[in-house]
């Protein structure tokens, strides 16, 4: 049977790769929190989430205290009962980011132990889309770079094969904004896409100037302009703009997502496995998306994202951000700048149990 018999979490703790900067704050380190299940069939499964440098004790008190004594007895093989219960029981949280993280970690773990109990990798098992994805960059655009910076790391990307960067916008002058852009476009041509990101450091008017200045460009998509609860403000910016505008991020719960999909108010939807509560709501994120002719891509995490762009049909582009290599022994494999989706049966992350015991910080 695969009714859960154990289950437990920690935390680890893992220093960025590289200095990460935008308008609003820096990537000072990722907690990562982990969830390990058992079933007494005796399977396994493990999930995780993560912070960029507060919140990860919260996240973990919420499953230690709350969610993982109620697993216990659960069948393992029903993701969306399991997922169900979780909310209703901590409905005097949700929607909210710690309680979001802490169900992601939880149903993630589940996922990954009904794939490898069907002996299948995750893409599949959700829906089985496509086996490859387009990856973009984001390691070459933080703030903090100087544009010959910018070009430098561009041309990298586009000699790998990655058909797209995303450049962090946001500085003081719009003119600073204006010639870090010009110079990455000069250097990569016309026919190589480039993303901007605000981090939601704008204001409305703000937001439609700098669009405005930056129209010339041919920009694929301006992400986070506007605090992430102003909808009406990203409905009126989406008219007011020719560039396409992403959000996600930022948003924990499916129905934050409809509303902007209903109201027009986002071109390209970006949710976070760990920060909407799991792979069980990601993918009802993703196929609401796609009822709207509206393109998914997912937020950072791209060693699980990749599984589950590969499970849908309206993904688009994975983000390429390395943050587990020093957790894990291998990482997702690349072709041609494309992510390929894992052959191996569950999440397809190859975990270095013993790098993450040696990390473990609570």
């Amino acid at each position: 049977m695969s009714v859960i018999s154990h289950a437990s979490a920690y935390l680890v703790d893992l220093p960025v790769e590289v200095p990460r900067t935008d308008a609003v704050q820096a990537f000072l380190k990722q907690e990562t929190i982990f969830v390990e299940i058992e079933t007494a069939d005796g399977g396994h499964g493990r999930g995780y989430a993560y912070t960029i440098g507060t919140g990860g004790t919260a996240v973990l008190a919420m499953l230690t205290d709350y969610l993982l004594p109620r697993l216990l007895g659960q069948d393992a093989g029903r993701p969306e009962a399991i997922w169900r219960d979780l909310h209703a029981a901590t409905r005097a949280t949700t929607v909210g980011a710690i309680t979001s993280l802490a169900l992601a970690a939880v149903d993630t773990a589940v996922w990954d132990r009904r794939a490898r109990a069907a002996g299948l990798p995750l893409w599949r098992l959700a829906g089985g889309a496509k086996d490859r994805i387009p990856l973009y960059d984001t390691e070459m655009g933080w703030l903090h770079l100087s544009p010959d910076e910018l070009v430098e790391g561009a041309r990298s990307a586009q000699r790998s094969g990655m058909t797209g960067v995303k450049v962090k916008i946001g500085k003081p002058s719009l003119a600073d904004d204006v010639d870090r852009l010009t110079a990455v476009r000069s250097a990569l041509g016309p026919s190589f896409d480039i993303m901007v990101d605000a981090n939601q450091s704008m204001t409305l008017a703000e937001a439609v100037r700098r669009s405005r200045a930056l129209a010339h460009l041919d920009l694929f998509w301006l992400e986070e302009p506007l605090p992430a609860d102003d909808v009406a403000g990203h409905e009126r910016l989406a008219r007011a703009t020719a560039i396409p505008i992403a959000v996600g991020e930022s948003m924990y719960s499916v129905g934050q997502f409809a509303e902007y999909l209903t109201r027009g108010a986002a071109s390209i939807v970006q949710a976070d496995v760990a920060r909407v509560g799991g792979i069980t709501p990601w993918l009802k994120i993703a196929h609401l998306a796609e009822a709207h002719n509206v393109a998914i891509c997912p937020h950072f995490l791209m060693e699980l994202h990749v599984s589950l762009c590969a499970a849908v049909p309206n993904s688009r582009y994975l983000e390429h951000i390395p943050q587990l290599r020093a957790i894990t022994r291998s990482g997702i494999e690349v072709a041609d700048g494309h992510a390929l989706a894992p052959a191996q049966p569950g999440l397809g992350i190859d975990w270095d149990l013993d790098a993450i015991d040696n990390l473990r910080t609570a």
